[in-house]
């Protein structure tokens, strides 16, 4: 009885936490927004920063590293040091979300001004590390301010603000020449204005869209502080958090343990749409298999615009993905959006017309709605509430460990496998994106118990 007092089917919870407004809501996650348009401005910038700075194309993927590794050590460290952070002022998740916020605006405003390789490398790891401290607390701040019923809604805007935030990064490249900046490369480190621009901007967004999160909602308190800070003494500081995550992965829920092969599957597969779509539709669409091919950069800047509609995809999708999945389930609806991203890959195999890139971008910017969403929602329901932010990160290691496998495999299989053809990279990413659609129907949606009293309102938003 016990057991069954812990865990229980999604139908059968009651509400205990006070619903809040759409705009509450909306609020608690406009930081995203600014967090997105960061990671969107590193995922089209980086590789021609590096190129542009003298990088050979066989140390990019090395360079990129810094993504992943940064992920897995710093999200469950932080996860962990915010679940026993607390001040009446600041609250629990705010601080961690302001530290982040600064230390990827420095980075992003540094970045574009870099001077030499090993400048603009490190520049990428301290931006790494900032949007992964902002980043993590964001995903457990749903847990915390949501009951369960609006977690899929509250997923649901964050998902939003990932599409939505890395559309307008995408649309840079079109957006700033319409004010005279230059696409021409030139200056000391021959990186374009445009590209300079459009990081000051996001210096600008990622801080602005943090703050407004940060004045317009307030956070929950402990429900025992006493408990809280004897806990707080005993497992404080990097020390404990490090114990803590110890703890909480010998302790991993089933329905997160069954996550893994759903979020191994995408992950594996997702990088090989940023490694190779440019580069599939420069060797198929213009006939330029090699940068020095007349039609490559075009071919490089039409797969801006097919990022960007991918990204509109998923923001268009986002409001849509709760009442589907009243229907057909959270695991379900995911099942059949990674199904819908699978087919958009393998479509890419019909035409040599680069619209069949834009269409086929567009069904797997579908798929990165419910990705960017249902995972967290079927997570935050099944773990405990103390311990929110510690699994939130460790999360993140089912995101960062297979994207170190395919940077580590991909090489081994690319000749031998794939043909040596960019398209077929992609054909992979659909595939994996089928074997986690599958990989879903293993996965048990539980809810675990919140009884505790919580205030009637949410204080200041």
């Amino acid at each position: 009885m016990q057991h069954e007092k812990i865990e229980k089917p999604v139908t059968d919870r009651p509400t205990d936490k006070p619903s809040l407004s759409f705009w509450q809501i909306w609020n608690m996650s406009f930081g995203f927004l600014g967090i997105q348009y960061g990671f969107g401005l590193q995922q089209a910038n980086m590789s021609p920063i590096f190129r542009y700075l003298d990088a050979d194309e066989a140390a990019i993927p090395a360079l990129w590293l810094a993504g992943p590794v940064t992920g897995l050590l710093i999200q469950p460290i932080i996860g962990a040091m915010s679940d026993r952070t607390w001040s009446a002022r600041w609250g629990r998740r705010k601080p961690y979300f302001l530290i982040g916020a600064l230390i990827t605006s420095l980075a992003l405003i540094l970045m574009p001004n870099s001077s030499a390789l090993w400048m603009a490398a490190s520049l990428m790891w301290l931006l790494d590390a900032g949007l992964n401290v902002t980043m993590e607390p964001f995903r457990a701040f749903i847990g915390d301010k949501l009951n369960v019923q609006q977690r899929t809604l509250g997923f649901a805007v964050q998902s939003f603000f990932v599409g939505f935030g890395q559309t307008l990064a995408n649309l840079m490249p079109f957006i700033l020449p319409v004010f005279g900046l230059t696409i021409a490369a030139a200056g000391t480190n021959n990186i374009p204005d445009f590209v300079k621009y459009s990081f000051y901007i996001g210096a600008v967004a990622v801080l602005g869209a943090v703050l407004w999160t940060v004045y317009t909602t307030d956070e929950y308190p402990p429900e025992n502080m006493a408990e809280f800070e004897r806990q707080k003494k005993e497992g404080g500081g990097v020390l404990g958090a490090f114990t803590e995550v110890a703890h909480a992965l010998r302790e991993m829920p089933p329905t997160m343990r069954q996550l893994w092969w759903v979020k191994f599957f995408t992950w594996y597969g997702l990088p090989l749409m940023w490694q190779y779509l440019s580069l599939a539709i420069a060797r198929h669409a213009y006939n330029a298999p090699d940068a020095d091919s007349a039609g490559f950069a075009e071919g490089t800047r039409w797969g801006s615009l097919c990022f960007a509609l991918f990204n509109v995809g998923c923001f268009g999708i986002s409001f849509f993905l709760p009442a589907i999945a009243k229907v057909i389930s959270r695991r379900g609806t995911h099942a059949l959006f990674l199904s819908i991203g699978g087919l958009g890959f393998l479509s890419m195999l019909l035409s040599n017309d680069k619209s069949i890139f834009v269409i086929g971008m567009t069904l797997v910017g579908l798929a990165w709605g419910s990705i960017m969403s249902m995972p967290y929602v079927m997570l935050s329901t099944s773990v405990p509430k103390e311990r929110m932010g510690v699994y939130m990160g460790i999360f993140n290691g089912f995101i960062v460990v297979p994207q170190i496998i395919n940077m580590v495999t991909i090489p081994f299989l690319y000749d031998s496998v794939l043909g040596s053809d960019p398209r077929n990279a992609l054909v992979l990413c659909g595939i994996c994106l089928f074997l986690a659609a599958g990989a879903c129907f293993f996965v048990k949606e539980t809810v675990r118990s919140e009884k505790a009293a919580f205030p009637t309102g949410p204080g200041g938003n």
